[in-house]
Parts: structure tokens; sequence; C-alpha cells
């Protein structure tokens, strides 16, 4: 009997390089599995925003990076003893004013170049309730703990996404046209919107997303959602709220992301990087032993002969690690 649902992957028909660029933005799932990359060496930038939950925060922040507009002064607010953004993530909020009008502004400056030179763009997509300002109507990517009652809560149209997307592709293949977009929806389940919502809201996404991807060659679905979901099944693989993916899981979908989306070459260079992490993570019993030496020795010239060959790498930790 088989216990274990599994469903094929179609390999993609472009495939991931060590040597390209990558930007991912989105919920905090595009978080872990961008930190994944990054952590074997992937040269990779996440969420220049923070991390933002609906489809139209997200392209309100990808705008900003396209026409590199930078945040002014009067657009922070005050509240919570910090100097805030509406378009931002918490993470960027400050006690002192210039210093968080200039990290948002960096982070968007960066962004800027990295959108123009990455060749692909990962956008996850947590949820389809987004919020507005009741004194302004304005759209928030975060709501920094402000009262409820001062927001309308509005649950997205799947054709609101989908002409929303369909100007902003346009607008990001204009300064690049090589970027690939691949889509994925969060398999964080937002309970807190409640069950029967929840599901609705990830519905439409689904279709968004559906019909994105059957109107652009470029455009690509990655099935994080359904490998959790439908594939994992199963409450162990959840932290401890029983929300969030875990550790395991998180490493489950990059795994069968590497299988649909890594070129051999740099499936192989993965390996390699991957036993060279490893050992640098090695702690001896003693580290004065001849063996430990000629160990570290071994992996020292590994680490060089590979950064020598592959220039993009950045094994600098790992070199001063094993000297």
């Amino acid at each position: 009997m088989n216990f274990h649902l599994q469903f094929p992957i179609s390999p993609f028909p472009e495939k991931i390089k060590y040597s390209q660029n990558f930007l991912f933005l989105g919920s905090c799932f595009a978080e872990n599995i961008g930190d994944t990359l990054q952590a074997y060496k992937f040269n990779v930038k996440i969420n220049p925003h923070g991390v933002l939950y609906n489809p139209l925060s997200i392209s309100v922040a990808l705008r900003r990076y396209i026409e590199n507009k930078v945040m002014q002064e009067q657009e922070l607010f005050f509240a919570n003893e910090c100097w805030n953004s509406w378009e931002h993530h918490s993470r960027f909020s400050n006690t002192d004013k210039q210093n968080c009008l200039n990290g948002i502004n960096t982070s968007i400056s960066s962004a800027h170049e990295e959108i123009k030179s990455s060749e692909w763009l990962f956008v996850t997509f947590g949820s389809a309730y987004a919020y507005r300002r009741k004194e302004t109507s304005k759209l928030v990517g975060n709501c920094h703990k402000i009262p409820q009652k001062e927001f309308t809560k509005q649950l997205l149209t799947a054709n609101e996404i989908i002409l929303d997307y369909n100007m902003l592709l346009k607008e990001l293949w204009h300064i690049n046209p090589k970027l690939k977009i691949v889509f994925t929806v969060s398999p964080v389940r937002y309970i807190s919107d409640g069950a029967m919502e929840n599901t609705l809201s990830k519905a439409r996404l689904f279709e968004a997303i559906h019909e994105l991807v059957g109107q652009h060659s470029s455009v690509y679905y990655f099935p994080a959602f359904e490998l959790v979901i439908d594939d994992l099944r199963d409450y162990r693989f959840y932290k401890t709220d029983l929300i969030h993916p875990n550790e395991q899981a998180i490493e489950y979908v990059f795994e069968k992301l590497m299988d649909s989306m890594f070129d051999e070459e740099t499936k192989s260079l993965f390996e390699k990087i991957k036993e060279i992490k490893s050992a640098a993570s090695h702690r001896p019993f003693n580290i004065n032993t001849e063996s430990h030496k000629k160990f570290k020795a071994t992996y020292l010239e590994r680490s060089i002969l590979l950064q020598k060959k592959f220039p993009f790498l950045d094994l600098n930790d790992e070199v001063n690690k094993f000297s």
C-alpha cells in the first residue's frame, strides 16, 4: 500500500545556473527558499521591502524598484515609538526618522540595480486579503500593529490581480527583457482570517497565477503549496504553531525545486559547495592533531580552486575558516 501521495513536477524549460542573479519577493516562504539558495552561494536578494503578503503590495514594491522611486520623508509616519513606512515591513522601522528613511532608500536603490540584472524573479503570494487605510484609502503592506479599526479589509479578485500583473510584467520586461518570473503560493495557512476565508483567499491567488502563466511564455508556477499541503500532508512537517512549515518541509520543497529547475552543472556544483559547507561546520575533538590540519588543508585547497574556477562564487568565509 502507498501511504504517501507524490506527484511529478515537470522539468522547467529554463534552468537555474549559479552564475545568474535572483530576486525573491513575497511572504515568509519566499525568504525560506531564498535563504536556502543564499546559504549555498547563489547570488540572491530577498525582500527589499521586507515580508509582503498580498499581490498588490508586492507590485507596489516592484514598481518602486523599476522606477528607482525613493521614499520621501513625508511618506513616513510615527507610531509605537518608531518611524515606519506603510509599504514596508517593520524591520525597516527605526526610532530615528533619517535612519529609517536611509535604510528604506538604500534598499530600493539596490533593488533597482538587482531588477535590471536578475535572470530570475520569484514571487510568493501569501494572501489575497489586502488592507487599506480608512483615512486615505491607500493600500498598506504592513499594518504595524495599528488598531484594526483604522483599516478596511478587502478580498482581492483574481481579475484585479491579473490586470495589475499584466501591466507590471510589461514594465518588468521593458527594463529587463531576459527576466523570468516564477510564482509560488505560500503553504502557510492564515487561520487568523478564518479557515474558510483562507481557502477562498488561496483560490483567488491560484486562479490569478493560472491565467498569468497561460498568457506569458516567461512566467512559470512552482507547486510549493501542493508539495507541503498535498505531498507531505502531516503536522510533523510544521513548526509548533502548526501553521508554518518547519525546516524539514522547506528542505523537501527545495530538493524538488532543485530537481526540476537546476541544470546538471548547477547540481554538481551545488553538491561540491554542500560538502565544503559541511566540512566548514565540522567541530574537531582536537584542533592540533595532524589529521585535522590535513583536513583543513584539503578543504582550503578545494575552496580556493572552486572559487578560481567559478569567480562568481563567494567562498571567502570558508577559505578563512580553513586557513
